[in-house]
């Protein structure tokens, strides 16, 4: 059975919908007092007991499409410890937290308990809320599967389960752990499932875990509330933060969502802003779990003007009064522009959603028109056709930075000669024939020196051709000898470090040797000595 509707119907009240007096007062104390289409149409079904699949874009008022049917159905039984008898699962933490609070005011007159399990929190406080039993358990997915397996919580009471924003869940990588969940509730329940658009894998989803569901589609599948102005503005990459600041001070601006592609830009952008005065916070899948909840209350309570997000805040966040959306980077998925931009216009009000484009993203921006059927009216006061928003400031800084640098030019052209470097070589240059002047006369002192140890260290010879008469006059024969050897040593430095043995300590056995000239002949009136020759034994 299909209830295919587009809201043309007359309207209707809450009271209408066949919910008790507990949760009307809630309703009426929360200050709403018409539903919205898909409320109008999915709350009686819900009370019916009826799967429903929920094809509707952001900011209708799906979340209360499945809680005041929920909580007017748990008023009717009790809970019991580790089995909760409803089980919501939302792809982030903000959407979960969002949808406890939405409990909380709409099931202040029933005395229900609720356990919030997500990631960033320890598990000892989730832990003793399931060991008292719950009667609504609020989750993302990992951290539901963290306690099954630990034990912790059971899912066999689990009566009617809710799956929201299954196409974030799909784009996130949750569809293995949605299908295990879904295996672990029993057969016979009710389901709720919720989707901004029907993917193919959304689709399969569907069919296989939903059992004759009540299709409701209250608006064309990913098209965009007629409440929010779009904009394109044209600019330049290098431009993209320049014309962020002249929106933000241009447009009358109350509080505004800044979306980027990548956690790493977010952070930056949210410094330059700071940087510049404004009132910004920043939210991302890096921070810890008390970090976001303190800046998204922060931005709720308009103790934060401006607040810079990735994907992780573009779906689901229930902000009201957001007066601007812009899109500082053009999404990759035309789905996510969808998405982003349903953060104003909420419940009927008005709003502003700009997009800085660049002629790199052209691709991305045909997308993202054919997606909603339209294209968005371009708005050139920022910065026209990809050219930079300010050439005649640019033009001015280079003109002031181009003398600066002939000067400098200039001042290294004249200072070049006084560098150190120069002086020294030149100063090398001059002293060089002093220099080796001092060096020859110091090798010349040392060679002789070195003469005069190799004369005293010479070791004494172990053979001899004479007796010692004849050794005597040799010694004496051999002196001038040894002088005319330091005379050629003296006009011919030996080889060898200044101050060094050349032969680093090692005496070659020829030098060592002196050199014996033979004995002159004797004369008449001395006797003649005959040779002898002695040899080692």
């Amino acid at each position: 059975m299909r209830a295919d509707e587009t809201g043309s119907e007359p309207k209707k009240t809450f009271d209408e919908l066949g919910l008790g007096p507990k949760v009307l007062d809630a309703i009426n104390q929360a200050g709403y007092t018409e539903p919205t289409p898909i409320q109008a149409q999915a709350i009686p079904e819900a009370l019916n007991g009826r799967d429903i699949l929920g094809i509707a874009q952001t900011g209708t008022g799906k979340t209360a499409s499945f809680t005041l049917p929920m909580i007017e159905k748990l008023g009717r039984g009790r809970a019991r410890a580790r089995m909760p008898r409803s089980l919501i699962v939302e792809p982030t933490r903000e959407l979960a937290a969002q949808v406890s609070e939405n409990f909380e005011v709409y099931g202040k007159n029933h005395k229900l308990t609720m356990a919030l399990l997500i990631g960033g929190v320890s598990f000892g406080d989730q832990e003793k809320k399931l060991d008292r039993g719950v009667d609504v358990l609020i989750a993302t997915p990992g951290r539901l599967l963290d306690h099954f397996e630990r034990g912790k919580v059971l899912l066999t009471g689990v009566q009617t389960l809710v799956i929201d924003e299954a196409d974030r869940m799909l784009d996130m990588g949750f569809i293995p752990d949605i299908e295990r969940i879904c295996k672990l509730i029993p057969g016979k329940r009710q389901t709720l499932f919720f989707s901004a658009t029907m993917p193919p894998e959304i689709t399969r989803l569907t069919k296989t875990f939903l059992k004759d569901p009540v299709r409701i589609e209250v608006a064309k599948a990913s098209s965009t509330a007629s409440t929010v102005t779009q904009k394109l503005i044209p600019t330049h990459r290098l431009d993209k933060r320049d014309v962020l600041r002249d929106i933000l001070k241009t447009e009358d601006v109350k509080n505004a969502i800044v979306f980027c592609n990548r956690k790493r830009d977010v952070g930056v952008l949210h410094r330059s802003l700071v940087k510049h005065g404004f009132s910004a916070g920043c939210l991302h899948g890096d921070l810890d779990q008390s970090t976001r909840t303190r800046t998204l209350a922060g931005f709720k309570k308009n103790e934060i003007q401006i607040l810079v997000a990735s994907d992780v805040a573009a779906r689901g966040l229930d902000i009201p009064a957001v007066s601007h959306v812009i899109n500082f980077d053009v999404p990759s998925h035309a789905e996510d522009y969808v998405h982003r931009i349903g953060r104003t216009g909420r419940a009927g009000r008005e709003g502003a959603a700009f997009m800085l484009s660049t002629k790199e993203d052209g691709k991305y921006l045909a997308a993202i028109e054919k997606l909603i059927g339209k294209p968005i009216d371009a708005d050139s006061s920022y910065g026209k056709d990809g050219k930079p928003a300010k050439p005649a400031a640019k033009a001015s800084k280079a003109a002031d930075e181009a003398p600066k640098g002939d000067a400098d030019a200039s001042e290294a052209k004249e200072e070049a000669p006084k560098k150190p470097r120069s002086r020294g070589r030149r100063k090398k240059t001059e002293e060089a024939p002093e220099a080796v002047a001092e060096t020859a006369a110091e090798t010349v002192e040392a060679d002789a020196n070195t003469a005069d140890d190799t004369k005293e260290e010479a070791p004494k010879p172990k053979r001899t051709r004479t007796r010692k008469p004849a050794a005597k006059k040799a010694k004496a024969a051999a002196e001038p000898v040894q002088a005319d050897e330091g005379s050629e040593s003296d006009s011919k430095p030996m080889r060898g470090k200044k101050g060094q043995d050349p032969f680093g300590g090692h005496m070659p056995a020829f030098i060592a040797r002196p050199i014996v000239r033979r004995a002159p002949e004797p004369e008449d009136d001395e006797p003649e000595v005959e040779e002898a020759e002695t040899e080692d034994a």
